[in-house]
């Protein structure tokens, strides 16, 4: 069953008989609250192919971010992010300095990435999507993020964490994003394409 699965709806009975009311499912409920993501044991990453035959992976060390969670209700529940762009790491140092630069983010002038929602939808299962906008260079797009949800525990310090990971799809030059070098073989150096990945650990706060 999952995170956001409703419980607590009447169901209508006909003209004269009795209301039936589910109970809400007390392990769900209990999830219901805020949280602030745990950037150390969470990852933002992307993947874009490079050079029309392999695949580059990287991801943005740098970023924080809180949750509403509605155990009830998935339309209640918000995510709300922020990446700092000049963390990025491709484990490559000119590479990373290139998408710093005016050619890419351009992370001097656009410090920041971020993402707020205005939207969440249970797909099935564990499975959600999130709707919101995500914003970079200045440039402010709608983007869905489909998510699988981890599970809940408490760790060893007593914190109430939940688990989420996902992933969503972006045309990079929606957000001008538009750099790149043709190959005389043919194709781009510089997919179009971009997958974002979240992997995300966040903590309750009291």
């Amino acid at each position: 069953m999952g995170i956001f699965t409703r419980r607590n709806q009447s169901a209508q009975a006909p003209e004269g008989g009795a209301v039936a009311t589910l109970d809400v499912d007390p392990a769900l409920a209990a999830l219901t609250g805020d949280y602030v993501i745990d950037a150390a044991h969470s990852s933002i990453g992307f993947t874009v192919r490079h050079a029309m035959v392999t695949n580059v992976r990287g991801t943005f060390a740098d970023h924080e971010g809180t949750l509403h969670l509605d155990g009830a209700d998935p339309s209640r529940s918000t995510a709300s992010i922020d990446v700092k762009i000049a963390s990025v790491d491709t484990g490559i140092g000119d590479r990373d300095g290139h998408l710093r630069s005016g050619d890419f983010f351009d992370a001097e002038a656009f410090p920041l990435m971020t993402f707020r929602s205005t939207g969440a939808a249970q797909l099935g299962g564990d499975t959600y999507r999130v709707t919101g906008e995500l914003t970079i260079k200045d440039v402010t797009r709608p983007l869905s993020i489909d998510l699988e949800f981890n599970g809940s525990a408490t760790d060893v310090y007593g914190n109430e964490r939940v688990g989420f990971e996902g992933a969503a799809e972006i045309l990079r030059s929606d957000w001008g994003l538009t750099w790149n070098a043709a190959l005389e073989a043919g194709g781009v150096m510089v997919s179009d394409k971009v997958k974002l990945t979240f992997d995300v650990s966040a903590i309750k706060q009291a």
